[in-house]
């Protein structure tokens, strides 16, 4: 017996705890509607198995997915995680400004939406896209949400981020290291999402048999055919006659090819992955625009490093030569009697003058030794 009463965010199902989580569903009409399901009835509603509703689950880290099955197809891409069927499109709730753009792109697809509630499709809509089954619809609308979005967080931080720059290459300090850091981060974590997306779209475009299972409404038409043509042919076929009814529709099954053409989908896909790849290229060009103005923080704190050595290397030289001074001076202040200290002032002056001219000349020796060493640029 099920209790439907709600307990905690949840209702109990036999005993057992079935989460409830709220859920957006619109229908092929375009009507939108939010409904608590758990698990469970979830799973009967889609065909789908626990592994892949775990994919769903906003809470854990799951790579982007889009997953073609029986009965549905499963999209986990950014802010969208939808169940698509045949004839709704079953998303988590979400609060998202991209979300709600989301729903309201999708509600505009469809072609008998409610005016009252929902937008209106242009009068200029391309026939080709009305004739595209409803999955196909969402599944473009959720990857279409998806470009914009990336696309929309690669533009600003491409605003953010020359500036930041050139603002770096000028004038090097704490405050724009930090933010040329900050800018390096938020890129190498964008430049993976928009990675995988681009991976997933790549895989689908590359297996056939993928593509083949999103064909829901095309599926489901063959099995209402076989269901029909089955029961007609068993009410009117005698019980002599089953036998030889059976065995030619076997044959007809065995003759039947349930893989449709893939060419649509294809080129729905090809659009979108083109998509995608103007955006990687984009955040290539923003990746190598960083590492290049590093190399030249690099190569610019490598010469200011290079200018203080050789300063260190005058000032040791002066440094030394004063010292040389120094001991002239100590010889001259020791107490012992030096016949110089009998002679006239003028001798006593041109100790001295000796003394500086001594020390500059040893100085100039210093500084053309280091140059031509190529200490000293």
């Amino acid at each position: 017996m099920v209790v439907t009463t709600a307990m905690r965010g949840g209702c109990r199902r036999k005993g057992t705890v079935m989460v409830v989580k709220s859920w957006m569903v619109v229908s092929e009409t375009g009507e939108s509607r939010v409904e608590d399901i758990d698990k469970h009835s979830i799973m009967q509603r889609t065909g789908l198995p626990t592994r892949d509703l775990r994919a769903l689950d906003p809470k854990l880290s799951n790579p982007s997915s889009i997953l073609g099955r029986e009965k549905a197809i499963v999209v986990n891409l950014e802010h969208i995680q939808a169940i698509i069927t045949s004839n709704e499109v079953l998303m988590i709730n979400s609060t998202n400004p991209f979300f709600l753009r989301f729903l309201q792109d999708l509600q505009a697809r469809l072609p008998h939406s409610n005016s009252s509630n929902n937008i209106q499709i242009a009068n200029n809509v391309d026939g080709d896209y009305e004739q595209l089954p409803f999955e196909f619809k969402a599944l473009e609308a959720c990857i279409e949400s998806t470009c914009t979005c990336l696309e929309s967080e690669t533009q600003g931080l491409e605003k953010e981020a020359y500036p930041a720059l050139d603002e770096l290459t000028s004038r090097i300090s704490t405050l724009n290291l930090e933010s040329v850091r900050q800018i390096k981060n938020r890129l190498v974590s964008l430049f993976g999402r928009v990675q995988k997306v681009a991976d997933q779209l790549e895989n689908l475009l590359d297996d056939d048999n993928d593509m083949a299972e999103m064909f829901l409404t095309q599926k489901l038409d063959a099995r209402l055919s076989e269901q029909t043509s089955a029961k007609e042919g068993y009410n009117s076929t005698s019980d002599e006659d089953r036998d030889e009814s059976d065995e030619s529709g076997s044959i007809k099954d065995k003759s039947y090819d349930p893989k449709p053409d893939v060419k649509e989908l294809e080129m729905l896909l090809e659009a979108y992955f083109a998509q995608i790849n103007g955006i990687l290229q984009k955040l290539s060009s923003l990746s190598e625009y960083v590492d290049n103005t590093e190399d030249y923080i690099n190569i610019m704190l490598d010469d200011k490093q290079n200018q203080l050595l050789q300063v260190s290397i005058i000032f040791n030289t002066i440094n030394m030569i004063v010292n040389a001074g120094i001991v002239v001076v100590g010889l001259f202040g020791m107490n012992i009697h030096i016949d110089l200290f009998d002679g006239q002032p003028r001798q006593f002056w041109a100790t001295i003058g000796g003394t500086v001219l001594g020390c500059v000349l040893l100085f100039l020796a210093s500084i053309w030794f280091g140059k031509k060493r190529y200490l000293l640029s």
